[in-house]
């Protein structure tokens, strides 16, 4: 994941600072040059991380913890108001019928993040259009094209033609009828002068509301530079991070939009349509410190679908012991949804202090692979076994064992996972506390989970 590293080494420091008897001006120095060899690992620009931790040993030289608050609280408050400057302003983009302009190098992301912004908008209740202006890359046309198939959008193109500025009015005249229209321009592997006239004109011919510059998170130190030169051609209003799911490093995308000082309205989580988030620099600071993020973390359990009705019935199955396996099965297959357990453990507090516990990566592909294989095994088993699980014996084991492809330890596993569950649950009836509390476990996606938060406090 981007930033896992920075992450690290951000939360080892809080932890330091937390668990330190007392904070004076040495203890200050060594956290600055901590922060400054996480932060440039991390490619976040020289230049704004000195200023940020010359910034921190000068706020906690000058400044006084108001009444109440020990030093190493007011120090780890001062860290964090200072990381939050690199992120830029909180904004969000606005719901309302508009033009959107995508600017970028090639690879950065523009056409998977066209479609996505058209789904978040039809989500939003107006419906999107396509426009393919981006007339140099082989195959952008018909790419354009299915991404807007996929996503419920409208499309406009002219395969062949070379002037992005003779599409981009075409485009806006054929969607006319369509409340958001996104032109999809081109990108060159480096920002040339040619490449930056062309995005002028399409910009002087589409008016746009936004001009998004789409920055993929692995850009490195370069970004800044590029950022800034588009920024001075055309001027963007807002940013789109992609590929906030994979190895690199981020800190130089995050670097040029704090020198460009546009917000960034979404970050790109994965290669679904459905990975992308609004961003919150606070709610993402947060997380990136494993302070947790208990809104996002309503948020995310809202992609589920789970009902009140449906929490209450699961509930008063549960309670009345005839909570069954198919009942465990539907549950679970919601909470297997791409980047799901991944969104929930992220905006959990996993980083208290001090001498605060995290949670491996590992821990969560692990209960994400059990759900998986405990829900291979249920498909081998009949709808009276789900039903009523006391039936399954040995011969019945045995033979779901050879069904699923699983061994029979593991079945039984399962089988000993649930009866333990539902025994402890029956223990429990008529606890109106715990009833309460259980349900809101269950809206909150926490089964199948327990053995990856065994520890956490």
């Amino acid at each position: 994941m981007v930033l896992d590293n920075l992450a690290n080494s951000l939360r080892d420091t809080l932890r330091r600072i937390s668990s330190s008897s007392y904070i004076n001006a040495e203890t200050v120095k060594e956290v600055a040059k901590e922060l400054q060899r996480a932060l440039l690992k991390a490619d976040v620009n020289v230049k704004l991380t000195l200023e940020l931790t010359r910034k921190l040993e000068q706020r906690a030289a000058d400044e006084k913890p108001p009444s109440g608050m020990a030093d190493q609280d007011y120090l780890v408050k001062i860290i964090y108001e200072e990381l939050l400057k690199i992120l830029g302003v909180e904004s969000s983009i606005k719901v309302t019928p508009q033009k959107i302009m995508l600017v970028g190098l090639y690879g950065q992301g523009k056409t998977t993040s066209a479609g996505k912004l058209a789904k978040f908008f039809n989500r939003k209740g107006l419906n999107a259009g396509l426009i393919a202006a981006d007339v140099h890359r082989v195959a952008a046309y018909e790419q354009l094209e299915q991404v807007a198939k996929s996503v419920n959008a409208q499309f406009y193109g002219e395969k062949g033609e070379k002037n992005p500025v003779k599409i981009s009015k075409n485009g806006l005249k054929s969607l006319e009828e369509t409340k958001v229209k996104i032109v999809d321009t081109s990108g060159r592997d480096s920002l040339e002068l040619e490449l930056i006239e062309e995005i002028k004109k399409v910009k002087a011919a589409v008016e746009p509301d936004e001009v998004l510059l789409v920055m993929d998170a692995t850009i490195g130190q370069q970004a800044g530079p590029q950022a800034k030169a588009v920024d001075d051609a055309v001027g963007i209003t807002g940013v789109i991070i992609t590929k906030m799911d994979g190895t690199g490093k981020g800190g130089g995308a995050l670097s040029a939009v704090s020198e460009i000082k546009a917000p960034v309205y979404f970050i790109g989580t994965g290669e679904h349509m459905d990975d992308f988030e609004i961003f919150n620099p606070k709610k993402f600071l947060s997380r990136l410190l494993g302070l947790g993020d208990l809104e996002t973390l309503l948020e995310t359990v809202k992609e589920v679908d789970i009902t009140e009705e449906e929490a209450e019935e699961s509930m008063s199955k549960l309670m009345s012991g005839k909570f069954n396996l198919k009942d465990m099965y539907d549950v679970w297959e919601k909470f297997s949804q791409p980047s799901l357990l991944k969104k929930i453990f992220d905006s959990l507090p996993l980083a208290k202090m001090p001498g605060g516990n995290k949670i491996n990566p590992d821990d969560i592909e692990n209960a994400g692979s059990k759900l998986q294989r405990y829900r291979v095994i249920m498909d081998s088993m009949t709808f009276e076994e789900l039903e009523k699980p006391e039936l399954i014996n040995s011969k019945r084991i045995a033979r779901v064992a050879k069904g699923s492809g699983k061994p029979e330890t593991e079945v039984r596993g399962l089988l000993k996972e649930f009866k333990m569950m539902k025994n402890n649950l029956k223990m429990m009836k008529g606890n109106r506390g715990f009833k309460k509390m259980m349900k809101q476990q269950l809206r909150a996606g926490n089964f199948g989970l327990d053995e990856a938060l065994e520890g956490v406090e």
